[in-house]
Formats: structure tokens, sequence, C-alpha cells
């Protein structure tokens, strides 16, 4: 998971992103965003993405289309829908 957060930070220098959001991959771990910052504390989030690691690792690599990944099952989202556009509008 350490990849990925390196690879979401990375995508996050110079950019603003407000609000908080979680990438809860069951037994390997969380990955949260909240107000600029990222690490991989578990907390309460005003929107969470559930998905597999590999998925995660597809979603950030550009291979993984966020909507298919809905629709085919391989993502849900709960909470706040804003913030996880929001996110994928900083990764373009």
């Amino acid at each position: 998971m350490d990849q990925y957060l390196d690879k979401i930070l990375r995508g996050l220098q110079n950019k603003s992103f407000d609000g908080s959001l979680k990438f809860d991959c069951g037994p390997d771990g969380v990955i949260v965003l909240e107000n600029g910052a990222a690490d991989r504390t578990d907390r309460a989030t005003d929107c969470t993405l559930s998905l597999t690691k590999d998925n995660l690792g597809k979603l950030l690599a550009g291979k993984l289309n966020p909507m298919t990944a809905v629709m085919m099952g391989k993502l849900r989202v709960t909470g706040d829908m804003t913030r996880a556009l929001a996110f994928a509008k900083l990764l373009g």
C-alpha cells in the first residue's frame, strides 16, 4: 500500500484537495486523503472508495475507468460522491 500512498502524494503535489476521502482495500489497509495530506491511518471520511489493492493500482495507473469499475462491482462508493469526483479530476 505504501507505493500507492507515494503515487497519490506525488499526484497531489501543488494541488488542493478539500475534505476527506478514503481508499479502503479491506485487509490490505486504507489510504486516507484529508485536506491535502495523505496517510494510512483509518478514520471516518466524507467519502469511501472500497476496492481491492490490485484495482487501486489499476485505478491510479489509469488502467481502470472509475465508472466502469462501479458498474462492474469492482469499486463501491459510499458517502459524498463529489469528493470522489474531485479526486479523479486532480489525478487527471
